[in-house]
């Protein structure tokens, strides 16, 4: 399990299990990713729901690609949401958090508050 704090990623639209906050006139919230061996590039997209064990975050690769990974209810531990891989966290410059997960590579801000009521 990772441990980390991630900003809050936008919140507007109809929630519940497993709904993204953004409404569809909303422009994608952006963040900096990359696949394994390619530089970090502001091109993946994030969509927020409220999952059984917390917030999950969906995060898109303009290819398609996408992973989901599950913030605790604390907003401080982030795992995979899905399959058997390892999330890790690391610290990196400016304060920014970077999730690796099966070698993609995910920079977010510091912490997750779970605004979904």
């Amino acid at each position: 399990m990772a441990c980390l704090a991630i900003l809050a990623l936008g919140a507007c639209g109809e929630r519940g299990e497993g709904t993204p906050d953004r409404r569809d006139d909303q422009p994608a919230e952006r963040i900096v990713c990359a696949h394994p061996g390619a530089p970090l590039t502001r091109d993946c997209t994030v969509e927020r729901s409220r999952g059984e064990g917390g917030v999950i975050l969906t995060i898109r690769h303009p290819d398609g690609a996408f992973r989901r990974l599950l913030v605790g209810g604390d907003g401080r531990a982030v795992t995979a949401a899905d399959g058997a891989q390892q999330a890790s966290a690391r610290i990196v410059d400016g304060g920014e958090t970077e999730i690796t997960l099966a070698g993609d590579r995910y920079r977010l801000p510091a912490t997750v508050e779970d605004t979904t009521p």
